[in-house]
């Protein structure tokens, strides 16, 4: 039809929630505070989930709490070291969750709100596991950020550097704390619950079946990775420590990418009609597409927009980059929202056996019985 222009637009909706676009600032230091927040959707980002909010004493590391390492194709290979002609690797850190109060984040939940009505504000919280009085941590943290204006609540059962062992990633492989939890808070709000679960656990998809029959809306996938920093052969000292120690830490960027996308293809595949938000090394378009292709309807970011230098850690250029590189491919493709491809790579991802072979004869490495 000569001069039919195909609609097309960034708008998503996913857990029942209206996106402007489907890019939201993760759990983390880009949305450590309302500054930070009110800056990131004066940028163009869809949604933010605050940095995570809780009830039980914080106090971080007395020294750099992130870390960014950089690959080079000479010696160091990887390295934070700031050398010439490096690219972006990964981040590392082994920050704690928010210092900021409950008292103290509410008012700033309602001003953000308030300011951007058609932004979805996502609140993170974590509590403990085993006891009541832990359970009624959940409903406090939540039912407080709903009435503050928050859109939605991602549980935090993923953290991979708590000290308490009922916190975190600590958690995320026992499905009785999963359901108890879900209970909990479920029973105290109404907004979609999102359930952001370790990647370092065999038992993920499991895990993730049993927060969806208990009520979530979405996993939310991938955490950083538990790891440790490199150390420098020459001064033998890592690359962060305090006083010549250091802990195990959390590595994202785009050094995860594909194990994050190992991840959402698994629950993708195994929920096909349940919703993911894919996080994990984004940093342009070329990377969320694939999170899109394995099944995510929602793309957080983190590393990339810590990078950006002069954006105060909220990636204000890659919002706009990545809004436009998607409209781009929208209106390339004539597909009209991110729906029409979303979760076209599930049907060709198979089991090894499935791959061809040189020779029709292979049986999958068994040997033929007599």
């Amino acid at each position: 039809m000569i001069g039919y222009a195909v609609p097309n637009t960034l708008a998503t909706t996913f857990t029942g929630l209206e996106f402007v676009n489907p890019f939201v600032l993760a759990s983390a230091p880009p949305t450590e505070s309302k500054r930070k927040i009110l800056k990131a959707f004066e940028s163009g980002w869809g949604g933010v989930v605050t940095k995570t909010i809780g009830l039980h004493p914080v106090e971080n590391v007395a020294g750099p709490k992130t870390i960014f390492q950089r690959a080079s194709e000479a010696k160091p290979y990887v390295s934070r070291a700031k050398r010439p002609e490096t690219v972006s690797h990964s981040s590392w850190n082994w920050e704690l969750i928010s210092d900021q109060p409950l008292e103290l984040w509410l008012p700033d939940l309602e001003e953000i709100k308030t300011t951007y009505p058609d932004r979805m504000l996502i609140a993170s919280i974590m509590a403990g596991a085993g006891n009541v009085e832990e359970m009624n941590n959940w409903r406090k943290l939540a039912t407080a950020c709903v009435n503050a204006g928050c859109d939605a609540i991602e549980l935090n059962m993923s953290c991979p550097h708590m000290d308490r062992k009922d916190m975190g990633a600590h958690i995320a492989n026992d499905e009785d704390i999963i359901r108890s939890i879900l209970q909990a808070v479920t029973s105290a709000v109404s907004v979609p619950i999102w359930v952001k679960l370790t990647p370092s656990t065999s038992s993920l998809v499991d895990a993730a079946g049993v927060a969806y029959a208990s009520g979530a809306a979405a996993i939310s996938l991938c955490n950083t990775f538990p790891s440790m920093p490199l150390m420098d052969p020459e001064t033998l000292k890592f690359e962060v420590e305090v006083d010549g120690l250091v802990t195990s830490g959390g590595q994202g960027g785009l050094a995860i990418l594909n194990q994050a996308l190992q991840r959402v293809s698994d629950i993708s595949r195994a929920y096909p009609d349940k919703a993911i938000s894919g996080i994990g090394g984004i940093k342009g378009f070329h990377e969320a597409f694939n999170f899109i292709v394995h099944g995510a309807g929602n793309l957080q970011v983190c590393t990339a927009a810590m990078e950006e230098k002069g954006s105060g850690g909220v990636g204000v250029k890659l919002i706009q980059e990545l809004t436009q590189d998607l409209g781009d491919y929208l209106k390339r493709k004539g597909f009209s929202s991110i729906e029409e491809f979303r979760g076209i790579a599930r049907e060709r991802i198979v089991e090894h056996s499935q791959i061809r072979r040189k020779s029709e004869a292979y049986n999958g490495g068994y040997e033929k019985s007599a």
